[in-house]
């Protein structure tokens, strides 16, 4: 099973992530994928909060690239300036191949950008776990209508996935709980919660479901893909 996010890991990501923290530190630091550092941050925050502190932390991060080139550029000028000083003392040297050497070592080079936390990152559609990797629970409940037919939704309609590409939001899905109460929170009158006592069957009908046009489930935290 998936391991989960504790209450203080949430509550070092909001902190942290509030302080500046690009996603990517705090997927490396706490050692779960993006995905779920987004979600949670996006649960907590709220989208709207979120986009606003990924701007914030962008706009920090790129005042800290732009005070690094002023720096370089302004070293390199100093370096320059001492360079050019010391080459009006070399009158006696006549070999062109030498002094282009000289001015070739310059103190100039290359800024390597920053991996910045930018929210389109979050757009990459490498969010889906295929299913023959997935370490599924022994048991899961499923939400199914009086005459046992599968509830079935499109991506889209799951809050937590907004993020997705248009492609991937508009796949159709089934959905499936490891807590018997939450799915019988979310069941309706017209519907009812059933027990799938070996999830080895998900694997098996997989050609079904794909007949069927439903190529993602999703889970309590994962998305997987058939």
């Amino acid at each position: 099973m998936a391991k989960r996010l504790t209450e203080k890991q949430k509550e070092e990501i909001i902190k942290s992530f509030q302080g500046g923290k690009t996603v990517d530190f705090l997927s490396n630091k706490l050692n779960f994928n993006k995905l779920t550092i987004v979600r949670h941050l996006k649960k907590i925050l709220g989208d709207s909060k979120y986009k606003e502190l990924i701007s914030k932390n962008n706009k920090s991060i790129n005042k800290v690239i732009n005070r690094k080139k002023i720096n370089l550029k302004k070293n390199s000028e100093e370096d320059s300036e001492k360079f050019n000083k010391d080459q009006k003392n070399f009158d006696s040297v006549k070999d062109k191949k030498i002094e282009t050497e000289f001015f070739q070592d310059s103190s100039f080079f290359e800024i390597v950008p920053l991996d910045c936390e930018i929210d389109i990152a979050t757009q990459k559609d490498l969010s889906s776990i295929p299913i023959a990797e997935m370490n599924f629970p022994k048991t899961v409940y499923m939400i199914v209508d009086r005459k046992i037919e599968l509830e079935t939704k499109y991506l889209k309609d799951y809050p937590q996935w907004q993020f997705l590409s248009e492609d991937e939001l508009n796949r159709k899905t089934i959905e499936i709980h490891n807590d018997i109460k939450v799915a019988k929170s979310l069941c309706n009158k017209e519907q009812k919660v059933i027990k799938v006592p070996n999830t080895n069957i998900f694997r098996l009908v997989t050609p079904f479901l794909l007949s069927k046009g439903i190529s993602r489930i999703v889970s309590t935290d994962n998305l997987i893909a058939l």
